[in-house]
């Protein structure tokens, strides 16, 4: 964003474009085409000169949205461009480096559309003003709020959000809820709009979750639990991060959301859940019961702890499969009991699925797509993550559904280049991520006359065997590239002549990785400050985000090259801040609408919705199967410890089931 609309601009006679005077031209003209233009692209015309600075203080007085998502901007910028607007419906934000003081200049009551993320300074005083002002807001998304250990959010403030936002259709509170509500405190919910489909929350723990989903009690000649609460009874899609996902929680989800279409269910444990607080056959047998959903995921991930759906074997999945028929979108991670048997009965068995993935599948093998040309099947979209039994032939029979999109084989490290081979023939191939895989140079040349052409994101992060020769023969003399995405991270091989042939060719390319690789440099940095891109012949033109954290050749060099003119796109800069902890913080201040990360975190605002993202590449360098094999080993300590928990629910598990 160059300027905003009060900076002075550039020129001062109303002239541009050779000449012309734009005054000649009405305003009301002017003005209608710019309210086709985002905020980001007003700014850049209000810059230009007196009249399109003036015409677009107007649009933004009666513009409907106003979205700046890609950038955090500062209390000085955001200002002077939100100004006054009762036409204002739609507002999305990134409020990284916004606080309660800006809460006033971004609640308003013509909102219907409110979605505002990176809310980590903003207390409970924002849930709160939002209810009482936005009467008429339909869909509301808000991310790590209060995120500040100084920061809590009250049960008064979200009591008034529920309840003033009455006609909420979609609400998405991305933060741990359970750090600011007691038990007892989630009836709150009972108050949430009628018409409310859409929920989805950060972090919830189970048992709250399923006191909230519980009947009420005493309800006389009826069996209380078959009673349906009228709370959330038309929610069509829920999304919960809890703590562990239970047979409780499942169970009463199947039970009250009598409409639910699409249930995403994640839990990320601290340690090994006992059985009465774990998914289990019994739990699986409960999905579905109204037979309307379209999405199921349930995904155990190892964030915290190595741990497993260690209850669930090939029954579970065959009571599953007896429920899934109609099921489009399927999506399992961590059941390290279940064989090719029962993975093989959900492939068999849903005839409409078009997406499948499978996380932490150690049971999973090449059997399992043997006869997949048997069936009906007409995948668009296979995620395969961390299932290291699967060789190239399981890919080349995969392979068969011509219609695949988007093909995520990370951590399959026993996939080579016969896989590719397969794979380079899908015309309409659009995402390929093969990182930790065994793939070579030669393997990925096979996709320069096939799958090329279609691909938009490319990632072979960590595929050990790469060198320098694959991006000469991949991109090299290509024409027509789509790629937008590319990750070439953890490649010790790869040199600066890589990143030199990419910029030679022009890659239209937006999100470059290139972390950890010990041998890129400064010289690496210089080419790409130097690449036109054909439809934009500014330097660097493309380049949106790019990490170079832990290059090795990085020096206090490369960053005369990250200062204003280069890179005028870029939005998010991965370096090392022990390079030079001055330069870094020079340039942030240089280039204040740049993310500068220096910690080795992933970069990108999508990493806020992928929540798998946070455990996969710790777990895809790992080269050790001795956890796997522990797990294998595990059947009989399961059932004694099963049994010792049978035990503890004579005692007093049946009490703490019913309260969640």
């Amino acid at each position: 964003m160059s300027a905003t609309v009060g900076a002075g601009g550039r020129g001062d006679c109303g002239r541009c474009d050779g000449g012309r005077n734009l005054d000649l031209l009405p305003a009301a003209l002017l003005e209608t085409v710019m309210t086709k233009l985002d905020v980001a692209s007003l700014c850049s015309l209000a810059s230009t000169c007196r009249t399109l600075r003036s015409c677009v203080s107007r649009v933004l007085t009666f513009a409907p949205n106003f979205h700046i998502f890609n950038i955090a901007l500062p209390m000085e910028t955001v200002r002077p461009l939100l100004l006054p607007n009762q036409q204002l419906s739609s507002l999305k934000l990134d409020c990284g480096r916004l606080n309660n003081s800006a809460i006033g200049m971004m609640v308003r009551p013509s909102l219907q559309e409110l979605c505002l993320q990176n809310c980590r300074c903003f207390s409970g005083d924002l849930l709160y003003e939002i209810g009482r002002k936005c009467r008429d807001l339909r869909f509301l998304r808000l991310g790590s709020v209060a995120d500040k250990s100084s920061l809590s959010i009250s049960r008064h403030a979200l009591e008034e959000l529920l309840h003033g936002c009455s006609r909420l259709e979609v609400l998405m509170l991305m933060f741990d809820l359970s750090l600011h509500l007691r038990p007892g405190d989630v009836r709150i919910f009972e108050s949430v709009s009628d018409k409310l489909t859409h929920l989805e929350l950060g972090h919830i723990t189970s048992r709250m979750m399923t006191q909230l989903l519980s009947p009420p009690p005493g309800i006389p000649g009826q069996d209380s639990s078959r009673v349906p609460p009228t709370i959330l009874k038309n929610v069509q899609r829920l999304r919960l991060s809890v703590d562990s996902i239970s047979d409780a929680l499942v169970r009463a989800i199947s039970r009250s959301l009598v409409s639910l279409t699409h249930l995403d269910l994640r839990d990320a444990p601290l340690e090994d859940p006992r059985q009465f607080a774990d998914l289990t056959n019994s739990g699986l047998q409960e999905i579905n019961q109204n037979g309307k959903l379209k999405h199921l995921s349930l995904i155990r991930s190892q964030e915290f702890h190595p741990t497993y759906f260690r209850r669930v074997d090939d029954q579970g999945m065959l009571f599953l499969a007896d429920k899934c028929w109609g099921m489009e979108n399927i999506c399992l991670g961590g059941f390290c009991r279940v064989t090719d048997a029962g993975f093989k009965t959900i492939l068999h068995s849903c005839s409409s699925l078009c997406k499948l993935s499978i996380y932490h599948g150690p049971k999973l093998t090449d059997l399992v797509f043997h006869d997949i040309s048997a069936t009906s099947l007409s995948l668009r979209h296979v995620s395969l993550r961390r299932c290291h039994l699967l060789t190239d032939h399981a890919i080349q029979k995969l392979a068969l559904n011509l219609k695949l999109e988007n093909l995520d084989l990370r951590g399959c490290r026993n996939l080579g280049d016969e896989a590719l081979r397969a794979i380079s023939h899908l015309p309409e191939l659009k995402v390929l991520l093969l990182d930790g895989t065994d793939v070579s140079d030669e393997g990925l040349s096979y996709l320069k006359d096939g799958a090329l052409g279609s691909l938009a994101s490319l990632s072979v992060r960590g595929c050990k065997n790469l060198t320098d020769k694959f991006v000469s023969s991949l991109f090299d003399g290509s024409s027509k590239l789509e790629l937008r995405e590319l990750d070439l991270s953890n490649l010790p091989g790869l040199t600066d002549d890589a990143v030199l042939t990419l910029a030679r060719v022009g890659a239209p390319i937006t999100n470059l990785r290139l972390r950890e690789c010990g041998l890129i440099g400064d010289k690496s940095v210089m080419a790409l400050a130097s690449t036109m891109v054909s439809e934009d012949k500014c330097p660097g033109s493309s380049l949106v985000l790019l990490d170079l954290y832990d290059c090795g050749g990085i020096t206090q060099l490369s960053f005369k090259w990250l200062k204003k003119p280069y890179f005028p796109r870029l939005r998010w800069l991965g370096i090392t801040g022990s390079v030079n902890r001055d330069i870094v913080d020079a340039l942030a201040r240089r280039r204040p609408y740049l993310q500068v990360a220096c910690r080795g975190e992933e970069l990108g605002n999508e990493q806020e919705d992928d929540w798998d993202s946070a455990d996969v590449h710790q777990h895809i360098e790992a080269q050790g199967d001795e956890l796997e094999q522990w797990i294998m080993d595990e059947d009989g300590d399961i059932e004694m410890e099963d049994t010792e928990d049978e035990d503890m629910e004579e005692g007093g598990g049946e009490e703490e089931e019913g309260d969640g």
